[in-house]
């Protein structure tokens, strides 16, 4: 069963000569419980993708079903409400919020949503990435690599069905970033969450399940098993 689907989906920016065509097309489903590579270079359109499968911006055209939701019929605040109840989000740059420590980085978005922290899911999470020691710490005491962490935390603590991660290893070394890509695919099979990352390292990618590629805002090649 697909829980991430696209139709003809299209993001344009510009037009006449400066027209960039962005997504120019395509058609993705993705399967509850997988874990998905989007590989490709910079500016073949794969952040652009990850976007509007999160909801993140909208398209010029085409359709997005999140657990089949059409999630572009939704206004925008409805949209913000679904989007932080259904997707977690891991980016390169952590996007943690200086002031706060871990533990109440981690919680935030239940904070923001009003909704009720589950403490004991929480703190399952927490030791599975091995960061007991540091839910006191501020991001800034943290090397990248447990700041990854803190990042996946937060995007696992809300019970998300699906986790989307744009190159989450992009500032990392070799060897942490095995490290942090194996804590996730961990975490995503344990807690049943289905996770698209988005990169250019394709050993990287060979830790998924699946890997498709884009170039020029198209789908080029749907790819089988990675390790096939």
């Amino acid at each position: 069963m697909a829980i991430l689907k696209t139709e003809n989906l299209k993001k344009y920016y510009g037009k006449d000569t400066t027209l960039v065509k962005a997504l120019n097309g395509v058609d993705l489903e993705v399967g509850k419980g997988e874990f998905l590579s989007i590989v490709g270079t910079s500016g073949s359109g794969k952040s652009t993708l990850l976007h509007m499968l999160g909801g993140l911006d909208r398209p010029t055209s085409g359709k997005v079903y999140v657990d089949g939701k059409d999630i572009f019929k939704l206004k925008d605040e409805e949209l913000t409400i679904f989007r932080r109840r259904k997707i977690g989000f891991v980016f390169q740059n952590y996007n943690l919020v200086p002031i706060l420590n871990v533990y109440e980085n981690i919680v935030l978005p239940m904070e923001l949503d009003g909704t009720r922290v589950d403490k004991k899911y929480v703190k399952e999470v927490i030791k599975t990435l091995g960061l007991q020691e540091k839910i006191y710490s501020l991001p800034s005491q943290l090397s990248g690599g447990r700041q990854q962490r803190v990042a996946i935390a937060r995007a696992l603590a809300a019970k998300p069905a699906i986790i989307l991660a744009d190159e989450p290893t992009g500032n990392l070394d070799s060897v942490t970033s095995q490290d942090v890509l194996s804590l996730m695919k961990i975490t995503s099979q344990r807690y049943g969450q289905t996770m698209v990352m988005i990169t250019h390292n394709e050993e990287i990618a060979q830790m998924s399940d699946r890997i498709i590629r884009i170039e020029d805002g198209k789908i080029t090649g749907k790819g089988g098993e990675a390790n096939a």
